[in-house]
């Protein structure tokens, strides 16, 4: 069987940072989701999706990251289910995260980070391709290194 959510989205609110009882860390929050497609209105709709991670990978998630924080999760799906105070059957539907990647520089928490800089495409010089001698199809290794990056295009 197989169970894997991977999400990528904004934290709705600061995450909350919880100990257990056998004081083993917790930390939740909501992630808002924008859908692949706009509504009948031209509005980009999202899913608010509850999620769930612990003990080291928690207590990082509540230092580091605060509402409009863009992350991706990667885990599992769980439910679960409890009774509140009036008896009520109340059913849970969240994200067990095994991991949670934070996707933007520390300190921009929303996208006005984006927006205030725009990405700028690499240039790249394509430079003319030598003759090959007896109609030789030319090797991969040639088309290789016709491409001049510099070290600033790398995104890493």
């Amino acid at each position: 069987m197989i169970n894997r959510a991977i999400l990528v989205g904004r934290l709705t609110k600061d995450p909350e940072l919880r100990r257990t009882s056998s004081d083993i860390p917790v930390t939740s929050f909501t992630l808002a989701v924008n859908r692949t497609f706009k509504n009948q209105q031209g509005e980009q709709e999202a899913d608010f999706i509850q999620c769930v991670v612990w003990r080291r990978q928690a207590e990082n998630v509540a230092q580091y990251v605060s509402k409009g924080s863009l992350v991706g999760v990667e885990g599992r799906i769980q439910t679960r289910s409890y009774d509140d105070q009036d008896g009520v059957r109340k059913f849970i539907v969240e994200v067990v995260a095994d991991s949670v990647q934070f996707l933007e520089p520390r300190g921009t928490q929303n996208s006005d980070y984006n927006q205030s800089q725009p990405r700028q495409e690499p240039q790249y010089k394509q430079q003319p391709k030598q003759p090959t001698q007896n109609n030789q199809k030319p090797s991969r290794d040639d088309d290789l290194k016709d491409i001049d990056i510099a070290d600033d295009d790398l995104p890493f």
